[in-house]
């Protein structure tokens, strides 16, 4: 009844409280609705625009659908994006993540293999040896090991393996292709989130706002990218204690030379390797290197409740420059 009872909402381009949302997203993990029932109510919801609280119930939904893992004691972060911006672009979440293992924070880094880029961080990951944790006991002994725990999506989240016939039959993006970041099962207390579609900054701000993060920003940046990048003034929302506020990053301000995009793209897997190799020790263009000194800087601005970027911006700079000994058994 309550699936048939807002098709109908939704047919009328009618908003779903939180609680029918709740309950039929529920419906849809466990398999209760038909795959004609499913593909209709992805599509009633794209059609007529998910709201922040329709969102907010399919992420907890999907969560209390995932395997569980209990929360990490103590500051964690996860840098990760919604990918689709088409841009083939090196991983500069990945690079930024393992900096930030380096310098002592625990990150609980949630992917999966490539889906705009050249090369997905489930890729990186796997390419360089290190194990990805696909249960809980393996999360929190890759973190006391090394402060870095990779959790790979599909191990987590079973539920989600039957509705990817349906978005594929759908050939449109939906919600899901938003909800990837805000599905980590290890509740990070920090979050950075990039968004390759400006219109859903505010949407996807909205929901990170109500999952209890202490602190997170939600950028879209310069050019169309899913994350902060030297090529021109950042769309950045700032998130803490649940609430909202929206700011504009310009490296400019920060010492950051422009870059064209041009120059932040990895055209093929094997390119991308050798990015991520050459920032490890140390190495890279000065773009590419830029470019994470801007992700670092404002994840460092997160985790330390620093307000001054441009000094965590510098900092994050000196790192990078310095490079970090490989993680994990990660070959160079």
């Amino acid at each position: 009844m309550i699936v048939t009872q807002s098709l109908e909402r939704l047919a009328s381009s009618q908003d779903l409280s939180e609680s029918a949302a709740a309950r039929c997203f529920d419906h849809l993990f466990s398999g209760q609705m038909s795959p004609a029932q499913s593909g209709a109510f992805l599509l009633g919801l794209r059609v007529k625009g998910a709201t922040s609280q329709e969102m907010a119930a399919a992420v907890h939904s999907a969560l209390k659908h995932s395997r569980q893992c209990p929360a990490v004691h103590g500051r964690s972060i996860d840098t990760c994006g919604t990918g689709g911006d088409g841009k083939k672009s090196f991983n500069c979440s990945t690079a930024v993540s393992f900096f930030l293992a380096h310098m002592g924070y625990q990150v609980v880094k949630h992917g999966n293999r490539a889906v705009s880029s050249a090369c997905g961080s489930a890729d990186v990951i796997e390419a360089m040896n290190i194990p990805f944790a696909q249960t809980a006991e393996e999360v929190h002994t890759s973190l006391a090991a090394s402060n870095f725990a990779f959790l790979f999506a599909p191990s987590f989240h079973p539920a989600l393996a039957h509705i990817a016939p349906i978005r594929k039959d759908l050939g449109i993006p939906t919600l899901f292709n938003l909800m990837g970041p805000l599905l980590n099962p290890a509740r990070p207390t920090h979050q950075l989130l990039g968004v390759g579609d400006p219109r859903a900054v505010s949407l996807v701000a909205d929901v990170l706002a109500r999952s209890g993060v202490q602190a997170g920003a939600v950028v879209h940046g310069a050019k169309g990218f899913d994350e902060l990048t030297p090529c021109g003034v950042n769309t950045v929302i700032m998130i803490r204690n649940g609430r909202c506020t929206p700011a504009d990053v310009d490296p400019a301000g920060l010492g950051i030379p422009k870059c064209s995009p041009d120059q932040l793209a990895a055209g093929d897997k094997e390119t991308a390797l050798h990015i991520m190799r050459d920032l490890l020790q140390g190495r890279g263009t000065e773009a590419v290197k830029n470019m994470v000194a801007l992700n670092l800087g404002l994840a460092l601005s997160l985790l330390d409740q620093d307000p001054d970027l441009a000094g965590c911006v510098r900092r994050a700079r000196q790192v990078v420059d310095r490079g970090v000994m490989t993680p994990i058994g990660a070959e160079a």
